[in-house]
C-alpha cells in the first residue's frame, strides 16, 4: 500500500526515506498486531493494542452494563492508534489536499497552511459530530448537573472511554507529523503550543475523571475551531472570501464566553459544593481546593491567551484591509489623474 508517489528512490534507514516512507512503514505495523488476534497465542497481547481495558460489569435498571476506568495499559491502546491516525494522515493528504494543492498552486507558506487547515477541518468535524452524538446519547446537555454530580466519574462507557484514548492518540501523531510534513521552521513553535495544550487538557479532563465537563468543552472548542480552518480553506481558494472570518470571530468569541462560565459553574461551584470533598487515588476523588483552583487557574490563562491571540489575528486583519485600501485609493488616484492627462509627479505652472 504506497501513499505518496515515488519520484525517487533513496538508502534505507535514511532521513528521506523515513519522511517518504511512514506511512507504509507504519502500516506494516498495524497489519502485525492485527494478525496477532489470528492466533491464540498472541491474541490476549493484541487485544491490549486495539481494544479499551479495564471493563467492569455491573447492573442497572437497564440490564448489565460495562464501564470502563483507566489505567497504564490504556497507553498500549493509545499507541495503536497513534498509528492508525498516522495512517489517516497520509490518506486524507494523499487522495485530497495534494490533488486540491496542484490546482491551487499556493506558494510554499501558503501549502503549509492549507495542509495543515485541511487536515484539521477532517479532525474537527469528525470529533464535533462524536462530541455531539455522545453528549446526546448520555444526556449531559438535557442535565447540566450530571456535569458535577455524583463525582468522582470513575466509570466510563465505552464510548466515552474510546473518544478520549482516540483524541490522546491523534494529539500525540500531531508530533512527529511536524517531522514527516517537513514543517517550516517559523511553524513549529506556533503548531507545538496548540498541540501541547490539547493534549494537557485532554489528558488533565481525563486523569482527574472531568471526562463529562471536558466532552462539553471539546465540543464547543472542535466546533469553534472548526469554522476557523474553514476560512481559511476558502480564503486560500479566493482571497475575497473574508466574511466566514467575521463569523468565526463571532462563534471564537461566544465559546470563550461559555467555556469560562462552565468551568465556574461545574469546578467553582458544583464540585465545591459536593459532598465528597479530598483526595483520594484509590477512589479516583481529586476534589480539593488546591486542584479545583488549578484547574480553573489553567483553563483561565488558556482562555486568556486565546484571547490575546485572537486580537492580535484581528488588529492584523485590520491593517491589512486599510493597507489595501490604500492601495486601492492611490492607484484609482493615479487612474483619473492619467484620464485628464495629467501626472502626480508633475505640477503645471500658471503663465502670468
Amino acid at each position: 500500500m504506497a501513499f505518496r508517489r515515488r519520484n525517487k528512490s533513496y538508502p534505507f534507514f535514511s532521513q528521506e526515506f523515513l519522511i517518504q516512507n511512514h506511512a507504509d512503514i507504519v502500516f506494516s505495523l498495524v497489519i502485525f498486531i492485527l494478525i496477532g488476534l489470528m492466533f491464540e497465542a498472541t491474541a490476549k497481547t493484541a487485544i491490549l493494542f486495539i481494544q479499551p481495558q479495564y471493563n467492569v460489569t455491573t447492573l442497572s435498571p437497564e440490564g448489565e452494563v460495562t464501564l470502563y476506568h483507566y489505567g497504564w495499559k490504556d497507553s498500549a491502546t493509545i499507541l495503536f492508534y497513534f498509528f492508525t491516525a498516522i495512517i489517516l494522515h497520509a490518506v486524507v493528504q494523499e487522495y485530497l489536499l495534494d490533488k486540491v494543492n496542484r490546482r491551487l498552486h499556493l506558494s510554499k507558506s501558503k501549502n503549509t497552511k492549507f495542509n495543515e487547515s485541511g487536515q484539521l477541518c477532517v479532525f474537527h468535524l469528525v470529533s464535533s459530530v462524536w462530541s455531539f452524538y455522545i453528549l446526546i446519547t448520555e444526556g449531559y446537555l438535557l442535565h447540566p448537573s450530571s456535569l458535577w454530580e455524583n463525582y468522582p466519574h470513575v466509570h466510563l462507557r465505552f464510548q466515552v472511554k474510546f473518544f478520549y484514548l482516540t483524541q490522546l492518540a491523534y494529539w500525540l501523531h500531531a508530533l512527529p507529523e511536524l517531522y514527516f510534513q517537513k514543517v517550516r521552521k517559523e511553524e513549529i513553535s506556533r503548531q507545538l503550543q496548540y498541540i501541547c495544550l490539547y493534549l494537557l487538557h485532554i489528558a488533565a479532563a481525563y486523569l482527574l475523571n472531568l471526562s463529562r465537563v471536558g466532552l462539553v468543552l471539546l465540543f464547543l472548542q472542535y466546533v469553534s475551531e472548526l469554522g476557523f480552518h474553514i476560512a481559511r480553506l476558502f480564503y486560500f481558494t479566493d482571497e475575497n472570501h473574508q466574511k466566514m472570518f467575521d463569523l468565526w470571530a463571532i462563534s471564537f468569541v461566544f465559546t470563550r464566553m461559555v467555556t469560562l462560565t462552565l468551568m465556574f459553574l461545574v469546578v467553582g461551584f458544583g464540585l465545591a459544593r459536593g459532598e465528597n470533598q479530598g483526595l483520594d487515588w484509590e477512589m479516583g476523588n481529586f476534589n480539593t481546593v488546591l486542584i479545583r483552583m488549578t484547574v480553573l487557574l489553567l483553563v483561565c490563562l488558556t482562555q486568556s491567551w486565546l484571547l490575546w491571540k485572537f486580537i492580535r489575528f484581528q488588529l492584523r486583519r485590520w491593517r491589512e484591509f486599510r493597507h489595501e485600501q490604500a492601495v486601492r485609493k492611490k492607484a484609482a488616484f493615479k487612474h483619473l489623474l492619467k484620464q485628464n492627462g495629467a501626472s502626480p509627479r508633475t505640477k503645471k505652472l500658471k503663465s502670468p
